[in-house]
């Protein structure tokens, strides 16, 4: 198979354990749900899947575990069309989320890293894979070591890297110089920047990365680039059944966008439409939608 992808993710494989209930529980407090489902997740390879149905060819740089999650989690890449060679099946359990999902489609996540945890550093063969690549997508389910090796590399390469600063932590400067785009959700920019109004922690964060996109959930997304006004795109209205793995499939949808070389308003818009579609419908790559899904929401 070719080495070269439009897109390469270095991130987390999660088994998503999912309870739905009517309202989320406060500490100390138990409450009956009404179901539970497993699904495939974890952040790295929920942004692989939406952006491979979104029509990119996508390549996966991780690990699973060798247990039953694993061979889950490494066919349900597949399906999806994601490439998967380069994804190490470690000794010892996979990564788990852990998913409260209310009644108002909000959610509570616990991830347990498992696996994740060993991808400390790159293969030749990763390393590989992201010099090929159009777009590297990173996270921080994994070590922060390795998310740091890959954006250094992506950089040497000319490789466009977008991080999505989640879970959300401090970021040593070595790793925000080699990112293109950060983007992070308002309440990620809020305490990277140290600054609640999305539009100001926009313009601080850009004193430490060109380009950023705050996601705003239902309101949609504010873009700010050095040199240029803040601008904000809006999302299509529509009634949420599950939040959850909305904004990895508007990562992924956006970075299909940008390697098809749309202009940022336009690659937020569509990305937009994709995560839109995928918050009506339950799971989290269960829930993310088809190329021809995404179009047609975006010229209706």
């Amino acid at each position: 198979m070719s080495t070269v992808s439009d897109i390469v993710v270095l991130g987390s494989a999660n088994m998503d354990l999912v309870a739905y209930v009517a309202k989320a529980p406060q500490r100390g407090e138990t409450v009956t749900g009404r179901e539970f489902r497993t699904a495939p997740g974890g952040k790295g390879a929920n942004q692989a899947v939406a952006a491979a149905r979104a029509g990119a060819r996508v390549a996966m740089i991780g690990a699973v575990g060798n247990d039953t999650f694993g061979l889950r989690l490494r066919s349900a890449l597949e399906a999806s069309g994601v490439v998967t060679d380069r994804l190490r099946t470690a000794e010892g359990p996979s990564g788990t989320a852990h998913i409260v999902v209310d009644d108002q489609g909000g959610n509570a996540i616990v991830v347990v890293p498992g696996a994740n945890a060993g991808v400390t550093s790159l293969t030749a063969r990763d390393e590989e894979a992201v010099r090929g690549a159009g777009l590297l997508l990173l996270q921080l389910e994994i070590p922060l070591k390795a998310v740091a090796a890959g954006a250094r590399l992506a950089r040497a390469h000319g490789v466009r890297t977008v991080l999505t600063p989640a879970p959300v932590r401090p970021l040593p400067a070595e790793l925000l110089d080699c990112v293109d785009l950060l983007l992070p959700n308002e309440h990620e920019a809020a305490a990277l920047a140290g600054v609640a109004d999305p539009r100001e922690a926009a313009l601080a964060l850009l004193e430490r990365v060109p380009e950023v996109v705050v996601t705003l959930g239902e309101a949609g997304s504010l873009w700010a680039a050095r040199g240029a006004e803040p601008v904000t795109v809006p999302s299509p209205r529509v009634r949420a059944v599950d939040t959850t793995g909305a904004g990895d499939t508007f990562a992924g949808a956006l970075a299909v966008a940008l390697t098809e070389k749309r202009p940022m308003p336009e690659a937020l818009r569509w990305a937009a439409a994709a995560a839109s579609l995928s918050v009506q419908r339950p799971g989290a790559s269960a829930s993310m939608p088809y190329r021809s899904e995404i179009e047609a929401r975006y010229t209706s």
